[in-house]
């Protein structure tokens, strides 16, 4: 099997997912257009030589809808031999974006891929696409399906998580992302986005607040005990986790994942697509998994799908220089490292979606260009990029640089 290489990875800032948010006015096609302009641009790329673009999208609908990568090819003004398709596994559809491109590359069907994701929560809303999973009782009672949130208290209180330690990690989440955007960290990755006059309409991620503190924090109410309570879900998640006597609401806008808008792109390729392009490999992907996990605990797949995804590399959690999980509750990136004991120092270590926000279908191409930029900065090697999905999955994928 050929190696598939990574050759750049650029994202936009993450604009605030409401009317007043700064890229609530730029269409999804164009949002998604704008990151394939970039890697054309950057790279000099002849587009007749793409041999496939691939988007990750949540909810493809309305203007997003009808496959947002072909429509994005058309917006950024590619070769008409470039074509597109749209994947969906919920939270983690840019990562597998990412690794279905480079399954492609390995069995030498392509040589050059853009994979990424896009997603303007601001104009399609979360839930816009529906779904039997939600709505189905034939198929959400055996799912146990709950809201995310349910799940992420459930997680803090069958793993032991308090109010306090969520919060705590919120804060530290602001103050990575505000030290990072500081110190010019993102300045290789984040292109800003642009209108047709050449003005700039956002330039960093505008969900940040980095003035976040423990007080700020503790004013919040948690936000789940309605549908947790009232709701009946509450019940749910005990029915699936009986050893729960009572679910402890921890979790709170302040230290979930934000609703932003934003897309990630990835060029992807072999070694002779590199060449052909003129282009430096950056790094590898050296591996990657997939698994389903618990629906009700539901955001718990990270652990597994790293504990299968390390076998079948053959690589030990040693092997790993840095992690990066999706912050979608604090809940979340906690359990992670209590099961591997993994140090704060390298998860996250650039912030996460506590503070710049969770643009759902382009979050994990987003956090795979941001821990390769890490990589790089730092002098390191091997990174493990994972993310939680609604349903009960995981998703990861192993890097190298070269």
């Amino acid at each position: 099997m050929a190696d598939a290489y990574v050759y750049d990875a650029v994202r936009t800032p993450r604009g605030r997912g409401k009317k007043d948010g700064s890229l609530h006015e730029v269409p999804t096609p164009r949002l998604g257009a704008k990151v394939l302009e970039a890697l054309r641009d950057r790279n000099e790329l002849d587009t007749t030589k793409v041999d496939d673009v691939i988007f990750g999208c949540v909810d493809p609908v309305y203007e997003a809808g009808g496959d947002i990568a072909r429509a994005s090819v058309f917006e950024a003004g590619y070769a008409t031999e470039a074509p597109g398709m749209q994947i969906n596994r919920f939270c983690a559809s840019g990562l597998d974006a990412i690794n279905f491109g480079a399954a492609k590359i390995a069995q030498g069907a392509d040589d050059i891929v853009i994979a990424g994701g896009v997603e303007s929560m601001s104009r399609v809303g979360m839930g816009a696409s529906g779904g039997a999973w939600y709505m189905d009782p034939s198929v959400n009672i055996p799912a146990y399906f709950m809201p995310q949130g349910v799940s992420a208290d459930l997680i803090a209180t069958k793993y032991g998580f308090s109010r306090d330690d969520v919060d705590a990690y919120a804060v530290e989440s602001q103050k990575r992302s505000g030290e990072s955007w500081e110190k010019g960290h993102f300045k290789k990755s984040v292109i800003p986005v642009k209108d047709q006059n050449g003005l700039t309409i956002l330039d960093h991620d505008e969900h940040m607040r980095p003035g976040t503190d423990m007080q700020s924090l503790g004013q919040l109410n948690p936000s789940f005990v309605m549908p947790g309570q009232m709701g009946g879900f509450e019940a749910v998640g005990i029915a699936g986790h009986p050893e729960v006597e009572a679910i402890n609401y921890v979790h709170h806008a302040g230290n979930s994942s934000g609703i932003v808008d934003g897309a990630a792109g990835i060029l992807l390729g072999s070694k002779k697509g590199g060449k052909m392009m003129g282009l430096e490999p950056r790094a590898r992907i050296k591996a990657f998994a997939n698994i389903g996990s618990d629906p009700t605990l539901m955001l718990t797949g990270p652990v597994d799908v790293t504990e299968k995804l390390l076998k079948k590399a053959r690589m030990t959690l040693d092997d790993i220089d840095l992690f990066e999980l999706n912050e979608a509750f604090a809940a979340v990136v906690l359990r992670y490292m209590q099961a591997f004991d993994i140090d704060h120092g390298k998860m996250n270590v650039a912030g996460g979606a506590i503070a710049m926000g969770h643009p759902l279908g382009a979050t994990g191409a987003m956090i795979f260009g941001t821990v390769l930029d890490e990589l790089e900065r730092r002098d390191l090697n091997t990174a493990l990029v994972t993310l939680c999905i609604g349903a009960g999955m995981g998703t990861a994928t192993i890097i190298e640089r070269v």
